[in-house]
């Protein structure tokens, strides 16, 4: 479903990643494992639209997402891709409900059937009309897990997502996205510099300044 091919991208002067060679399964959730400024992130933002390549193409299902216009990457973004990030990114003005429906507003759609579903999924009943500061850091990544999954992307991007949290509870939220992917049958892309994080993969790939380890 998704390949790198000789992937470069540069920041000024300095190369993050080097030559990245990398295949991804429909289905799969891989977990990409490196120490901070390993090149991960950069790697996650690459695949999710969020940058491009200096050099080397990005494949998503046969297309070079790197060859994309602006207006094609906004539109690949909100479609096919569901982001988890490590400091949740919750509008702290708007409820749990609205939060959660913020990518289908963003595609036109006023079925909300599915934010009700994935309220309870996360185990957040009763919690529709709470704002973020009234929840506690594994209940706010729970509403970044729903919106994530709600607008049924085919792939979700998820950048140290227990890296905000202590060790129980970044359990608890890896136990619900493991849980959520094999419902959803969805590809999955972890980073994380935790290895205990990394287990709950069916794969993992380790990343060392820019460069994926054999």
């Amino acid at each position: 479903m998704i390949r790198l091919e000789r992937v470069e991208k540069y920041y000024g002067s300095h190369r993050v990643l080097r030559g990245i060679d990398l295949r991804i399964e429909r289905g799969e959730f891989l977990a990409i494992m490196g120490s901070s400024g390993s090149g991960k992130s950069t790697l996650l933002n690459l695949i999710g639209g969020m940058d491009r390549p200096e050099k080397g193409n990005v494949f998503v299902d046969g297309d070079n997402i790197a060859a994309y216009s602006d207006d094609q990457l906004t539109l690949y973004r909100r479609k096919r891709v569901g982001f988890i990030f490590q400091f949740f990114n919750l509008l702290p003005n708007i409820t749990v409900f609205e939060n959660i429906a913020l990518p289908l507003l963003l595609r036109d759609s006023t079925d909300t059937s599915r934010v009700k579903m994935f309220i309870e999924r996360m185990g957040l009943r009763g919690k529709d009309d709470a704002y973020p500061y009234q929840l506690s850091g594994g209940e706010q990544q729970r509403v970044a897990i729903a919106r994530a999954f709600v607008h049924d992307p085919d792939i979700i991007l998820a950048d140290e997502p227990t890296g905000s949290l202590d060790s129980e509870t970044g359990m608890m939220i890896m136990d619900t996205i493991r849980q959520v992917v094999r419902e959803t049958k969805k590809t999955v892309i972890l980073v994380t510099h935790e290895p205990y994080i990394a287990e709950y993969a069916e794969r993992i790939a380790r990343i060392k300044d820019g460069v994926i380890l054999p």
